[in-house]
């Protein structure tokens, strides 16, 4: 059994300020020289890297539909080695989750019920963590702060142990909440005032990328920390923490996850696009690819003119390339050195923003043109949701009929919206309305994110494609 102290920010709806709260709160702790371990519940990219930055450990992501249920504590263990306390920040509101998973072969949604699968409090739950609950209080008097958070503690299976308010407007106005709050026998944690100073910018899919602004974002957590230090009472928070029981749960290992696949006679090079167009990953794939045999190089696509020496694959991964499409164009040796060594058949795997680097054209510039004829537009609506793929062709991370969990998180459209036969073949399927994704020789490409740790698989067949000749 292992014991980390840990707890869970959650609140009622999206927009109570859980990002600020979490982000600062690593911060806090950090800067009190705590080994912090951040965490986020649910797909997203963007929040880790706030968290990397709060604490200099990698950002992680615990999600039960992309890697299961019984993934969850296995790889929070994993993230945590080594910390003194662990910071959860959740998702949506405190039992807002995933809907509608009765997806063929993939099994029940579990014991809390379709619409709070993967939620906040169904990660709290899986992980026996203490909840704490950040409420605006911005727009309510003190008794019906009380009667929310009366309503989240009573509801569900995951404890509530303490509140933090956010957004108060007087000292009366803290005065009141925190009186209320009292009457339930519920710990105020911290009590933070409007704070617009402290905001972070966001655009068409969020917060902007920690990585697109290093020096303002370092400047932008910095006052987060500092705002809830001088907000919060860090020692109650870390004494909650505490409570969190001894998890039986084994830590888990990217070795174990892909064994008997390591031992190889050279390890291929494999260039994973990074830099401030390219932000979206999962620190697990990187650390399955090199379990599997595999050496793991970053590149960047508005900066560096060609492929790491000796690359034998090429993966690129989410982001925002729409913003940098003039500049991404304007490296015409980068997209031709891709472009041919797409086209000879080489493993290349795209994924959302990936895809867009890899069409004709985006938005009129010209990008690699390995999907010779598809162009990429902006589109006035998000898409955004879990999906239950199933690969519809044969692929250098995927066969033909396999099923996988993965999510959508674009504002783009491609025409055409997937391969349509010889030369391009669709890559996978996860509605009625039809196939998704390109799938050409050694080259995959879709809207499709996926969390590897669920299928450690792809990993393994990846750098096998790559040449990792067994011993």
């Amino acid at each position: 059994m292992v014991t980390v102290p840990r707890l869970v920010i959650a609140a009622p709806s999206s927009g109570s300020g859980k990002t600020t709260v979490a982000t600062g709160l690593m911060a806090a702790l950090a800067g009190r020289g705590l080994e912090v371990s951040p965490h986020k519940v649910g797909p997203d990219y963007i929040d880790p890297g706030y968290h990397a930055l709060a604490t200099g450990r990698p950002g992680r992501n615990l999600d039960p539909w992309l890697t299961s249920e019984g993934l969850v504590a296995s790889l929070f263990l994993h993230g945590a080695a080594g910390a003194d306390v662990a910071v959860v920040e959740g998702v949506m509101g405190m039992y807002d989750g995933a809907t509608g998973l009765n997806s063929p072969g993939l099994g029940a949604p579990g014991s809390l019920g379709g619409g709070d699968y993967a939620s906040t409090a169904h990660v709290a739950t899986l992980l026996d963590a203490p909840v704490v609950l950040v409420v605006d209080a911005s727009a309510a008097a003190g008794r019906s702060v009380a009667a929310l958070v009366h309503g989240f503690r009573s509801f569900g299976t995951a404890r509530v142990g303490g509140v933090i308010l956010n957004r108060l407007g007087s000292d009366g106005h803290e005065r009141m909440c925190r009186d209320a709050v009292a009457e339930l026998g519920l710990p105020v944690l911290g009590a933070l005032r409007r704070h617009e100073d402290a905001a972070t910018p966001s655009r068409h899919l969020g917060l902007v990328p920690a990585a697109e602004r290093r020096a303002d974002a370092v400047d932008a957590v910095a006052r987060l920390g500092a705002l809830v230090a001088s907000s919060c009472d860090l020692d109650a928070v870390l004494a909650l923490a505490r409570t969190a029981p001894a998890l039986t749960a084994t830590p888990w290992d990217p070795s174990d996850a892909v064994a008997g696949n390591a031992a190889l006679r050279e390890r291929p090079r494999i260039a994973v696009a990074g830099g401030p167009a390219f932000t979206f990953g999962y620190a697990e794939n990187e650390e399955l690819l090199d379990a599997a045999g595999a050496e793991v190089v970053r590149f960047d696509p508005l900066r560096d003119e060609s492929l790491p020496v000796g690359t034998r694959g090429v993966v690129i991964g989410g982001g925002f390339p729409e913003v940098y499409a003039a500049e991404l164009s304007a490296n015409g040796p980068l997209r031709k050195e891709i472009g041919d060594f797409a086209k000879a058949s080489r493993p290349v795997y795209a994924e959302c923003a990936g895809l867009l680097y890899l069409v004709q054209e985006l938005d009129g510039a010209p990008m690699c043109g390995v999907l010779d004829g598809v162009r990429a537009t902006m589109a006035p609506r998000l898409t955004l949701g879990y999906r239950a793929a199933v690969a519809v062709a044969d692929s250098v991370v995927a066969r033909t009929g396999e099923r996988l969990r993965g999510h959508e998180f674009h504002r783009t459209v491609t025409e055409p919206s997937h391969g349509v036969g010889r030369p391009w073949q669709a890559a996978w399927q996860w509605s009625t309305s039809g196939p998704e994704g390109f799938v050409k020789g050694g080259c995959v490409a879709s809207y499709l994110h996926l969390h590897w740790a669920g299928s450690p698989w792809l990993a393994s067949r990846l750098v096998g494609a790559c040449g990792g000749e067994r011993v």
